[in-house]
């Protein structure tokens, strides 16, 4: 199957109510599932006040969640498609680009393996890398943040 198909397949799932997708054409077969995340939760700290009344009184004060870290800068280079994150060719070899490094539009970034296949991902922009945001050999899934490049 064609990377062009698969990747039509994972919009479908993405952009309907279905959360999973199983198809078989000869002998292969594909199976897309949605996994959906779970709503965040806010910790709510109750703290005593000065007069020493219990933590759970209406009086008590009650403390700010932390802030959100602030949102990075520059732009994401996400996962096409799911499948396994390697930063370099072959094992032992040295990473495609490193951080700090200048990276011009279509340059390899990293590989994601998929159903046995490895799929050069390349840069969609110029500039230098910031970040990696994932770590070699850890499964990613499609629209992942892989890489910031400012």
């Amino acid at each position: 199957m064609d990377l062009r198909k698969l990747k039509t397949l994972i919009d479908l799932v993405q952009n309907s109510g279905i959360s999973e997708l199983e198809i078989s054409e000869g002998e292969e077969r594909i199976r897309i599932a949605k996994h959906l995340a779970a709503p965040p939760t806010t910790t709510v700290m109750m703290a005593a006040s000065a007069g020493g009344l219990p933590a759970g009184s209406p009086q008590a004060t009650i403390a700010a969640a932390p802030a959100a870290p602030a949102e990075p800068e520059g732009h994401v280079v996400k996962s096409p498609m799911v499948g396994t994150f390697y930063r370099s060719g072959t094992p032992g070899a040295p990473s495609f680009v490193e951080i700090g490094q200048s990276v011009k539009q279509g340059d390899t970034l990293c590989i994601i393996e998929a159903m046995k296949l490895m799929n050069e991902i390349e840069a969609d922009g110029s500039g230098t890398l910031k970040a990696v945001l994932v770590e070699n050999g850890q499964p990613v899934e499609y629209g992942q943040p892989l890489f910031l490049i400012g």
